[in-house]
């Protein structure tokens, strides 16, 4: 008899790999778990990356979870005091997705030497749409005449672009790249579903 992973709660792994990234571990914890908000987890993805704030570095953490109905995106950052908050303080943003507002998952995979058969992503992009934020790339519209200097306007392509995230082995490790790419799958899973 075999459990379908559906049948699975994985919230104490997301929980493990959360205290495991060392990142404020409560802090993050909490604020996902208020967003998960009891729901089973079907799978998750971390991200853990610093970024760099003039001469400082600071760390940022993106968390990702997918339940029975809603895809979780949760953002802790690390800030300096300022004049508001004197002492050093983070901020936490979680969305809440319903699947079925989700529109596209588009993964693009980067593979180095493809001559030489199968082998791990060296690098993974995963973006997710479901209409919250598009992208517009404009140019100037134009004609076939080569002495045509009348104004034609503007041309462009709106683009889907709520949430991206690229991950590469040499900055991440292999095995990140692969679970972000199994949690894109679990995901494009859910979508289809519908």
């Amino acid at each position: 008899m075999s459990t379908r992973t559906d049948d699975l709660d994985r919230a104490d792994d997301l929980r493990a790999e959360i205290d495991r990234t060392g990142y404020y571990p409560e802090v993050v914890a909490d604020c996902v778990a208020s967003a998960v908000a009891g729901e089973k987890v079907v799978a998750f993805f971390l991200h853990h990356e610093p970024t760099f704030d003039r001469d400082e570095v600071r760390r940022h953490l993106s968390v990702l979870v997918l339940t029975p109905s809603r895809l979780i995106l949760a953002h802790t950052d690390e800030h300096a005091g300022d004049d508001l908050l004197p002492e050093p303080y983070t901020s936490t943003s979680t969305e809440a997705v319903r699947i079925d507002s989700v529109t596209s998952v588009v993964v693009t995979r980067m593979i180095a030497n493809p001559t030489s058969g199968p082998s791990k992503a060296a690098e993974a992009v995963m973006t997710i749409g479901w209409g919250g934020v598009n992208r517009v790339d404009l140019e100037p519209a134009g004609c076939s005449d080569p002495n045509c200097d009348a104004d034609h306007g503007y041309t462009g392509v709106l683009t889907p672009d709520d949430f991206s995230l690229r991950v590469s082995a040499a900055a991440d490790g292999h095995d990140s790249v692969g679970r972000m790419l199994a949690f894109a799958e679990s995901l494009s899973a859910r979508t289809h579903r519908r």
